[in-house]
């Protein structure tokens, strides 16, 4: 069985060693495609937090070009901050218990992180992705947030 992450970024991997080596690896594109549809699909430009504009733009055209699976892959450091919007987009969907609810929450202002939103916090680096889970935490369970 996958586990949700693995769902999200639409990759064969279960438990989260296997999704570390995935990312060291280099997650394919079409992982990056599958969780700015499923996060942003009315941001076109969302995809560039992730990765520079230039730099997908040149990806993409490397790939169409030879199919050479090397040029098709995020850079470790761009998996991981695509598997962490991918975390924390799966804990937000089991939570609100649909997608519109979930992106309003990572979208808009929260208090507890200082008026920011859920997703800048989580992109900025891998120390913001436990605090939002957290917050998802305490809605899901009921604690005040």
């Amino acid at each position: 069985m996958l586990d949700p992450v693995s769902e999200v970024l639409g990759i064969q991997v279960s438990g989260p060693l296997p999704l570390m080596a995935a990312v060291e690896q280099g997650l394919p594109l079409m992982a990056l495609d599958r969780v700015m549809h499923a996060v942003a699909p009315s941001d076109s430009g969302f995809a560039f937090r992730i990765i520079p504009r230039a730099t997908l733009a040149r990806r993409r055209k490397s790939f169409a070009a030879a199919r050479d699976r090397a040029e098709g892959r995020l850079s470790a450091e761009e998996g991981s901050r695509l598997a962490r919007l991918a975390s924390v987009w799966a804990m937000a969907l089991d939570v609100w218990g649909e997608a519109d609810a979930a992106r309003r929450f990572l979208f808009e202002p929260h208090p507890l992180l200082h008026g920011r939103p859920p997703v800048d916090v989580v992109l900025e680096n891998e120390l913001g992705r436990p605090v939002v889970e957290g917050i998802l935490g305490r809605l899901k369970y009921g604690s005040a947030v």
